[in-house]
């Protein structure tokens, strides 16, 4: 019986912890290739290292009908990038430039969730004739700018004129940690049109149906598409990903003083359990039975033992994984990512974290039952019947 709960217990402690490493891990990078990165990025040549204004993609159409059909493309946005002056009423700041696609960037990234005051922009203008515009929340408070206010930028054209502009503010973006802070998003057409671009892009972004996939369907893009380098998010932000898997080195430090726990426990119960049944031992050695065949049965006997366990194990486990991964806990404080806030830890629902601890348990069965069938394999007759 205690064998049995122990092995129950190591299961459900292993799922569970399985689950919350690799949902934090997983979460933690949705928060940041869902904020802007996406999961695949395609550039004109070295652009992701050295961007130029003038490194452009100038097929966009046709790499967007090539997108459009491949099956674990969820969405794809294309974006311009500029350095700008821009002017307040009294005041000036240096400016990043995003201009993106109005329609299919909410689907790429949570730009609208980023949305602090005012309205998502549209792609036409207002009335008057001018552009909207959206600006981060640290070149709004230095340009001292609200919603409604008119803003100037002033830039280099690709083609090495001078751009210049006035746009309306319709919304203030993120806060004053975000990325964008110092940003000012137009829709991409009125990008294209400052900066000269003609239908050119600096960028596309892709979201695939699953992170851990970028890597593979990056190189499939690659191979369709000579002409552009496709980069998965491992290698658009190297960094990042490098943290992540320290981060996670450090997990499995903490997942095998788990794991050595629950081995510890089935060791312990499965030898108690042997030395319990000495007597029935030492009966079974007196009419004559074969130490091989006492090792055979200690054997059999734990590794049915381990199924059993594990099937109520899952059983058990499963509504709490699926409500930690649905659910999950409340953070007492939001934690901010990029200008939005996330306050609930989830786990991860997967076959990975079901039969990973399956894997575990029936491999400590078939270990530590060796022990104690070999010691009750060598016990004597006369010293096991003698035992109280």
């Amino acid at each position: 019986m205690l064998t049995g709960l122990s092995m129950i217990g190591g299961y459900v402690l292993c799922a569970f912890s399985f689950s919350l490493q690799n949902g934090s891990y997983g979460n933690a990078i949705d928060i940041f290739t869902l904020d802007h990165t996406g999961h695949i990025q395609i550039h004109k040549e070295n652009y992701l290292k050295r961007p130029k204004i003038h490194k452009t993609i100038n097929n966009a159409e046709e790499i967007g009908r090539l997108l459009e059909v491949e099956a674990d493309i969820v969405s794809f946005s294309a974006r311009v990038f500029a350095p700008a002056l821009a002017y307040g009423d009294a005041k000036t700041s240096p400016a990043s430039i995003f201009g993106i696609d109005v329609e299919k960037e909410p689907q790429t990234s949570r730009i609208t969730q980023k949305v602090q005051q005012g309205e998502y922009f549209s792609a036409s203008m207002n009335a008057d004739g001018f552009y909207s515009a959206m600006i981060g929340q640290g070149l709004a408070n230095t340009l001292k700018m609200n919603v409604g206010d008119e803003l100037v930028l002033i830039s280099q054209g690709a083609d090495g004129s001078i751009a210049n502009d006035i746009y309306v503010v319709s919304a203030i973006v993120g806060n004053k940690t975000s990325h964008d802070r110092q940003g000012v998003y137009l829709p991409l057409a009125a990008a294209q049109e400052f900066l000269s671009l003609g239908n050119d892009v600096h960028e596309v972004v892709i979201v695939v149906d699953h992170r851990d996939d970028a890597r593979g369907i990056a190189r499939t893009l690659q191979d369709k598409m000579p002409d552009v380098t496709v980069s998965p998010w491992q290698v658009v932000e190297a960094t990042f990903f490098k943290t992540m898997e320290a981060d996670q080195e450090g997990n499995y430090f903490t997942m095998a003083i788990i794991i050595f726990i629950v081995f510890i426990g089935v060791l312990n119960t499965v030898l108690m359990s042997v030395l319990e049944r000495t007597r029935e031992f030492g009966v079974l050695r007196a009419i004559g039975s074969r130490p091989i065949n006492i090792v055979q049965m200690v054997f059999l006997e734990t590794m049915l033992l381990a199924l059993i366990s594990i099937g109520i194990g899952m059983v058990l486990s499963l509504p709490l994984i699926l409500w930690f991964t649905e659910v999950g806990f409340l953070l007492a404080e939001p934690i901010d990512a990029g200008g939005v806030a996330f306050q609930h830890l989830r786990g991860e629902f997967s076959a990975f974290v079901f039969f990973a601890p399956m894997a575990l348990i029936l491999s400590f069965a078939a270990v530590v039952s060796i022990p104690p069938g070999l010691r009750a394999a060598r016990v004597l007759p006369r010293d096991a019947l003698g035992a109280h």
